[in-house]
Protein backbone atom coordinates (compact mmCIF):
# COMPACT_ATOMS: atom_id res chain seq x y z
CA UNK A 1 0.00 0.00 0.00
CA UNK A 2 1.20 3.44 -0.73
CA UNK A 3 2.47 5.85 2.54
CA UNK A 4 -0.14 8.25 1.75
CA UNK A 5 -3.22 5.99 1.19
CA UNK A 6 -1.97 3.80 4.52
CA UNK A 7 -1.55 7.44 6.43
CA UNK A 8 -5.10 8.75 5.52
CA UNK A 9 -6.53 5.31 6.14
CA UNK A 10 -6.04 6.41 9.62
CA UNK A 11 -7.99 9.04 9.50
CA UNK A 12 -5.43 11.86 10.63
CA UNK A 13 -5.41 13.76 6.98
CA UNK A 14 -6.51 12.90 3.78
CA UNK A 15 -3.92 11.68 0.87
CA UNK A 16 -3.40 15.03 -0.20
CA UNK A 17 -1.80 16.46 3.25
CA UNK A 18 -0.11 13.28 3.81
CA UNK A 19 2.21 13.87 0.49
CA UNK A 20 2.76 17.17 2.11
CA UNK A 21 3.79 15.82 5.16
CA UNK A 22 6.24 13.47 3.47
CA UNK A 23 7.66 16.25 1.73
CA UNK A 24 7.91 18.40 4.65
CA UNK A 25 10.04 15.94 6.47
CA UNK A 26 7.78 14.51 9.34
CA UNK A 27 6.98 11.35 8.06
CA UNK A 28 9.68 8.42 8.99
CA UNK A 29 9.10 4.90 7.77
CA UNK A 30 11.15 2.19 9.95
CA UNK A 31 12.85 4.90 11.53
CA UNK A 32 13.66 6.01 8.13
CA UNK A 33 12.63 9.38 6.36
CA UNK A 34 9.80 8.71 4.25
CA UNK A 35 9.43 10.04 0.68
CA UNK A 36 6.74 10.12 -2.13
CA UNK A 37 5.99 6.10 -3.58
CA UNK A 38 7.29 4.76 -0.45
CA UNK A 39 5.25 1.34 0.30
CA UNK A 40 4.13 -0.43 3.72
CA UNK A 41 3.06 -3.27 4.64
CA UNK A 42 2.15 -5.09 7.84
CA UNK A 43 4.46 -4.74 10.30
CA UNK A 44 5.97 -1.51 9.34
CA UNK A 45 5.91 1.39 11.56
CA UNK A 46 4.93 4.89 10.11
CA UNK A 47 5.21 7.33 12.69
CA UNK A 48 4.82 11.76 12.16
CA UNK A 49 6.79 14.11 14.12
CA UNK A 50 7.98 11.00 15.39
CA UNK A 51 4.40 9.38 17.01
CA UNK A 52 3.46 6.33 15.31
CA UNK A 53 0.29 6.37 13.82
CA UNK A 54 -2.68 4.46 15.52
CA UNK A 55 -5.03 1.74 13.56
CA UNK A 56 -7.45 2.39 11.09
CA UNK A 57 -10.51 4.38 11.71
CA UNK A 58 -13.88 3.01 10.62
CA UNK A 59 -15.11 4.84 7.83
CA UNK A 60 -17.18 7.54 8.32
CA UNK A 61 -19.52 8.98 5.66
CA UNK A 62 -22.00 11.72 6.25
CA UNK A 63 -24.30 14.32 4.58
CA UNK A 64 -24.92 17.82 5.55
CA UNK A 65 -26.93 20.84 4.53
CA UNK A 66 -24.38 23.65 4.34
CA UNK A 67 -25.71 26.92 5.44
CA UNK A 68 -24.84 29.42 3.20
CA UNK A 69 -21.68 31.37 5.24
CA UNK A 70 -19.99 28.27 5.84
CA UNK A 71 -16.63 27.51 4.50
CA UNK A 72 -15.38 24.14 3.13
CA UNK A 73 -12.44 23.51 4.94
CA UNK A 74 -10.80 21.32 7.52
CA UNK A 75 -8.37 24.15 8.30
CA UNK A 76 -9.07 24.76 12.37
CA UNK A 77 -7.79 28.45 11.57
CA UNK A 78 -10.65 28.77 9.24
CA UNK A 79 -13.72 30.57 10.71
CA UNK A 80 -17.02 29.60 10.06
CA UNK A 81 -15.61 25.76 8.71
CA UNK A 82 -17.54 23.40 8.09
CA UNK A 83 -15.95 20.69 9.88
CA UNK A 84 -16.32 23.08 13.02
CA UNK A 85 -20.31 23.10 11.97
CA UNK A 86 -20.58 19.50 12.05
CA UNK A 87 -18.53 18.96 15.21
CA UNK A 88 -17.91 14.81 14.79
CA UNK A 89 -15.64 13.44 17.51
CA UNK A 90 -13.53 11.69 14.68
CA UNK A 91 -11.17 13.94 11.92
CA UNK A 92 -13.24 14.13 8.93
CA UNK A 93 -12.72 16.73 6.08
CA UNK A 94 -15.45 17.88 3.17
CA UNK A 95 -16.01 15.72 -0.50
CA UNK A 96 -14.93 18.90 -2.73
CA UNK A 97 -16.61 22.02 -2.03
CA UNK A 98 -19.58 24.55 -1.68
CA UNK A 99 -18.83 28.09 -2.05
CA UNK A 100 -19.25 29.89 1.01
CA UNK A 101 -22.40 31.75 -0.64
CA UNK A 102 -23.84 28.50 -1.72
CA UNK A 103 -25.67 26.22 0.16
CA UNK A 104 -27.03 22.45 0.29
CA UNK A 105 -25.88 19.14 0.00
CA UNK A 106 -22.36 17.50 0.96
CA UNK A 107 -20.36 14.59 1.96
CA UNK A 108 -17.79 14.86 4.99
CA UNK A 109 -15.95 11.45 5.59
CA UNK A 110 -12.60 9.91 6.59
CA UNK A 111 -12.15 7.86 3.20
CA UNK A 112 -9.74 9.58 1.25
CA UNK A 113 -10.50 6.60 -1.61
CA UNK A 114 -14.04 8.10 -1.78
CA UNK A 115 -13.18 11.44 -2.33
CA UNK A 116 -11.00 10.77 -4.92
CA UNK A 117 -13.41 8.93 -6.39
CA UNK A 118 -16.22 11.46 -6.66
CA UNK A 119 -14.25 14.52 -7.62
CA UNK A 120 -12.34 12.68 -10.91
CA UNK A 121 -14.21 14.15 -13.35
CA UNK A 122 -14.06 11.05 -15.96
CA UNK A 123 -16.52 9.34 -13.85
CA UNK A 124 -19.18 11.81 -14.75
CA UNK A 125 -20.74 12.07 -11.44
CA UNK A 126 -24.11 13.73 -11.58
CA UNK A 127 -24.46 16.55 -9.21
CA UNK A 128 -28.03 18.34 -8.92
CA UNK A 129 -28.47 22.31 -7.92
CA UNK A 130 -31.48 24.34 -8.10
CA UNK A 131 -30.51 28.00 -8.76
CA UNK A 132 -32.07 31.45 -8.62
CA UNK A 133 -31.32 34.40 -10.24
CA UNK A 134 -31.79 38.52 -10.61
CA UNK A 135 -33.80 38.50 -12.97
CA UNK A 136 -36.60 36.79 -15.30
CA UNK A 137 -34.33 34.27 -17.02
CA UNK A 138 -34.86 33.40 -21.22
CA UNK A 139 -35.57 29.93 -22.54
CA UNK A 140 -32.82 31.03 -24.81
CA UNK A 141 -30.15 31.36 -22.28
CA UNK A 142 -31.56 27.82 -20.37
CA UNK A 143 -30.74 25.89 -23.61
CA UNK A 144 -27.03 27.74 -23.91
CA UNK A 145 -26.26 26.68 -20.49
CA UNK A 146 -27.76 23.53 -21.57
CA UNK A 147 -25.38 23.18 -24.56
CA UNK A 148 -22.26 24.49 -23.16
CA UNK A 149 -21.04 28.38 -21.86
CA UNK A 150 -17.40 29.34 -22.26
CA UNK A 151 -16.14 30.33 -19.24
CA UNK A 152 -12.46 30.37 -18.16
CA UNK A 153 -11.34 30.25 -21.56
CA UNK A 154 -13.36 26.86 -21.94
CA UNK A 155 -16.66 25.34 -22.76
CA UNK A 156 -18.65 23.86 -19.86
CA UNK A 157 -19.86 20.16 -20.59
CA UNK A 158 -23.22 19.65 -22.40
CA UNK A 159 -25.69 19.18 -19.26
CA UNK A 160 -29.40 19.16 -18.37
CA UNK A 161 -31.11 22.15 -17.62
CA UNK A 162 -34.88 22.49 -16.29
CA UNK A 163 -36.92 25.77 -15.60
CA UNK A 164 -38.52 26.14 -12.64
CA UNK A 165 -40.50 29.43 -12.56
CA UNK A 166 -39.38 32.72 -14.10
CA UNK A 167 -36.14 33.23 -12.66
CA UNK A 168 -35.26 29.83 -11.16
CA UNK A 169 -34.18 26.65 -12.38
CA UNK A 170 -32.61 23.29 -12.18
CA UNK A 171 -29.39 21.72 -13.54
CA UNK A 172 -27.40 18.50 -13.41
CA UNK A 173 -23.88 18.44 -13.83
CA UNK A 174 -21.21 15.81 -14.57
CA UNK A 175 -17.97 18.81 -14.12
CA UNK A 176 -17.37 20.78 -11.36
CA UNK A 177 -15.15 24.08 -12.27
CA UNK A 178 -13.80 26.34 -10.02
CA UNK A 179 -17.61 28.12 -9.19
CA UNK A 180 -19.11 27.07 -12.42
CA UNK A 181 -22.90 27.75 -12.51
CA UNK A 182 -22.44 31.30 -10.97
CA UNK A 183 -19.87 31.71 -13.90
CA UNK A 184 -22.17 30.05 -16.53
CA UNK A 185 -24.69 32.59 -15.51
CA UNK A 186 -22.63 35.56 -15.22
CA UNK A 187 -21.35 35.14 -18.96
CA UNK A 188 -25.31 35.03 -20.04
CA UNK A 189 -25.66 38.12 -18.08
CA UNK A 190 -27.52 36.91 -15.02
CA UNK A 191 -26.32 36.60 -11.52
CA UNK A 192 -26.88 34.03 -9.01
CA UNK A 193 -29.36 35.20 -6.01
CA UNK A 194 -29.31 31.55 -4.24
CA UNK A 195 -27.48 28.17 -5.31
CA UNK A 196 -28.48 25.05 -3.57
CA UNK A 197 -27.04 21.87 -4.58
CA UNK A 198 -29.61 18.83 -3.81
CA UNK A 199 -28.40 15.74 -4.91
CA UNK A 200 -24.84 13.79 -5.25
CA UNK A 201 -24.90 10.97 -7.44
CA UNK A 202 -27.55 8.64 -5.80
CA UNK A 203 -27.61 10.67 -2.63
CA UNK A 204 -29.98 13.66 -1.75
CA UNK A 205 -30.88 16.66 0.24
CA UNK A 206 -34.23 15.59 1.35
CA UNK A 207 -35.95 17.68 4.36
CA UNK A 208 -32.73 17.86 6.20
CA UNK A 209 -32.77 21.56 7.97
CA UNK A 210 -30.11 23.67 6.94
CA UNK A 211 -27.29 23.21 9.63
CA UNK A 212 -27.86 19.42 10.12
CA UNK A 213 -25.81 16.42 9.06
CA UNK A 214 -26.96 12.33 9.41
CA UNK A 215 -25.12 9.38 8.63
CA UNK A 216 -25.56 7.91 4.90
CA UNK A 217 -27.72 5.13 5.01
CA UNK A 218 -26.81 1.14 3.96
CA UNK A 219 -28.38 1.85 0.37
CA UNK A 220 -26.69 5.25 -0.19
CA UNK A 221 -23.27 4.09 0.40
CA UNK A 222 -23.75 1.05 -1.24
CA UNK A 223 -24.39 3.15 -5.03
CA UNK A 224 -21.49 5.67 -3.41
CA UNK A 225 -18.52 2.85 -3.28
CA UNK A 226 -19.76 1.33 -5.93
CA UNK A 227 -17.02 1.29 -8.70
CA UNK A 228 -17.14 2.29 -12.75
CA UNK A 229 -16.84 -1.00 -14.84
CA UNK A 230 -13.15 -1.54 -15.35
CA UNK A 231 -12.39 1.50 -12.61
Amino acid sequence: MRLNKFISETGICSRREADKWIEAGRITCNGAPAVLGTRVGDGDEVCVDGKPLGRKKKPIYIALNKPAGITCTSEPHVKDNIVDLVGHTERIFPVGRLDKDSEGLILLTNDGDIVNEILRSENNHEKEYLVTVDRPITDLSLDMMARGVRIMGEMTKPCRVARIGPQSFRIILTQGLNRQIRRMCSALGYQCRRLQRVRIMNIHLGQMKSGKWRKLTESELAGLLRRPAGG
